[in-house]
C-alpha cells in the first residue's frame, strides 16, 4: 500500500520490450534508495511495480501487458519525469489516503490555470470511473493523493499548492498529457457491498 505522498521525482531511463511486455529502467532522481531491496514495491506514477534489479542511481521493474495497456507506462517518452513512492511501512503516518497502486484508468489534463499561488487542474475521466469521484473525496493522479474540488460530466478539478507542483512531476506535466487515475478504495468497496446486497 501507498499514501499518495510522493517521495521523489525520477525519470524513465529505458523501456525494453520483451515479447509484448516490458522491462523498465527508472532513474531514481531524488528518491532515497539506500536500503532498497529486491522484490519491494515502488509506485511509479501511481503504478505499483516490483523491483527486480537496482544500483545506486536506478532500478528495474517488469510491466505486464495488462499494465502497459491500462496505464501510461507503455507510451511515456524516455526521459519523462516520474512520481516515485516506496511502499508504506506499518509505522508510517498516513498523510494522504490509502492507495493500492492499481490504476483504474487513464485521464488527460484538460486545463491548468493559476489561482493565487496555487493552480487549478482539470482532468478528463473515462465515463465508467466518474461514478466513483465525489466532491471533497480523494483521487490519486499519477500517484499523487489529491482532494477533488469539483466534478462535472467530463471529469474533475483539483487545486495544487506550490509545494505539490515543485516536488512532483506535475512541474513537467502539460495540458493534453495522459495521467494514471486510481479512485478511492472506499468507493470501490461500497459499490461492491451494495451490489452484493441487491443481488442477495
Amino acid at each position: 500500500m501507498f499514501t499518495g505522498l510522493i517521495e521523489g521525482v525520477g525519470a524513465l531511463a529505458a523501456r525494453d520490450m520483451r515479447g509484448g511486455d516490458a522491462r523498465l529502467r527508472i532513474d531514481v532522481g531524488t528518491l532515497a534508495v539506500a536500503d532498497v531491496q529486491l522484490g519491494e514495491s515502488i509506485a511509479v506514477n501511481g503504478v505499483c511495480l516490483t523491483v527486480v534489479a537496482f544500483d545506486a542511481t536506478s532500478f528495474e521493474a517488469d510491466a505486464s501487458n495488462e499494465t502497459l495497456a491500462l496505464t501510461t507506462l507503455g507510451e511515456l517518452p524516455i526521459g519523462r519525469a516520474l512520481n516515485l513512492e516506496r511502499a508504506m511501512r506499518p509505522t508510517d503516518r498516513l498523510g494522504g489516503h490509502m492507495v493500492s497502486g492499481h490504476v483504474d484508468g487513464v485521464g488527460r489534463v484538460l486545463q491548468v490555470r493559476d489561482d493565487a499561488r496555487a493552480q487549478r487542474w482539470q482532468f478528463t475521466v473515462p465515463p465508467a470511473l466518474l461514478r466513483y469521484i465525489a466532491q471533497k473525496g480523494s483521487i490519486c493522479v499519477d500517484g499523487v493523493s489529491l482532494t477533488v474540488n469539483a466534478v462535472d460530466p467530463q471529469g474533475f478539478e483539483v487545486a495544487l499548492v506550490p509545494h505539490t507542483v515543485a516536488h512532483t512531476a506535475f512541474a513537467q506535466t502539460a495540458v493534453g498529457d495522459a495521467v494514471n487515475l486510481e479512485v478511492d478504495l472506499v468507493a470501490r468497496y461500497v459499490e461492491r457491498l451494495l451490489t452484493a446486497r441487491d443481488n442477495a
